[in-house]
């Protein structure tokens, strides 16, 4: 489901990425994020749609 709510946990595990490093970016501002209490709150679509981007970035620079 594309509009999946996901905990930072979880987008850590969808990226393979550390809890850590999702909690920083969200923090800067760096992925898609809200922050809803204390704790942070990510849209699958959104995430995908920043991967795409993100990758496609990366990759046009090579």
């Amino acid at each position: 489901m594309s509009n999946e709510i996901m905990t930072l946990e979880e987008v850590a595990e969808y990226l393979r990425l550390k809890p850590q490093t999702i909690y920083t970016w969200a923090q800067q501002k760096k992925i898609p994020a809200a922050k809803l209490g204390k704790e942070w709150r990510f849209k699958r679509s959104m995430i995908d749609a920043w991967f795409e981007q993100h990758i496609d970035e990366k990759f046009k620079a090579l």
